[in-house]
């Protein structure tokens, strides 16, 4: 399955469904998955991409009531969907709860419905768990996240119930188009200032 996964990463094809929360994993499965959502899921997608011990990424939708969501559909602000990434890793390498605290640092958490100049309840700050364990460890973060913070977390923690992958021309967006204006003057300086703190290695 991880083959597959990365091959269709690779080949810029949409990635395969994964058990959303309650659902019983195949037993031979060695990766879990994380889904967050923080502001444009390109800033997203490239910082989790350099956090050892993630498997891949994926850019998508989720949190909404349309299914099969455009891009388009999500922009208009009417989908409920917010732009969030899929996160495949290896809990032998990366623990969800490390997964956590690179999401508190890669966005703003309290700002409600918007990151920066991008604006609307689809830039949302959320937190999609997929069991009670998730639910339970994305608390106590969401806790300790707020003590270093002097302003509200407004962070919605929801129950995962469907992801659906965004474009094929969304994913590895950074990787692809690094000198594009908002890869080159957002989410470069975002990267930049992340490694530097030591909250991404690579």
């Amino acid at each position: 399955m991880k083959t597959i996964f990365l091959l269709l990463a690779v080949l810029g094809l949409a990635a395969p469904a994964f058990p959303a929360a309650g659902e019983n994993k195949p037993m031979d499965k060695k990766t879990e998955y994380a889904v967050f959502a923080g502001g444009c899921f390109w800033c997203m997608e490239a910082v989790f991409e350099r956090v050892p011990g993630v498997v891949a990424v994926v850019n998508g939708y989720t949190g909404g009531h349309v299914d099969h969501p455009t891009y388009e559909e999500v922009c208009t602000s009417t989908t409920g969907h917010a732009e969030a990434v899929q996160i495949e890793f290896d809990p032998a390498q990366v623990s969800y709860a490390h997964l956590l605290d690179v999401f508190w640092n890669a966005h703003d958490p309290t700002s409600l419905n918007r990151q920066g100049a991008d604006e609307g309840p689809q830039y949302r700050s959320a937190i999609f768990y997929l069991d009670d364990a998730q639910k339970a460890a994305a608390e106590t973060s969401e806790r300790a996240a707020q003590a270093e913070l002097s302003r509200p977390i407004v962070t919605q923690i929801e129950p995962l119930k469907k992801f659906w992958p965004a474009e094929d021309y969304h994913q590895h967006y950074f990787a692809k188009h690094p000198d594009q204006g908002y890869c080159a003057f957002v989410i470069r300086p975002k990267v930049q200032k992340l490694q530097a703190e030591g909250v991404i290695t690579k």
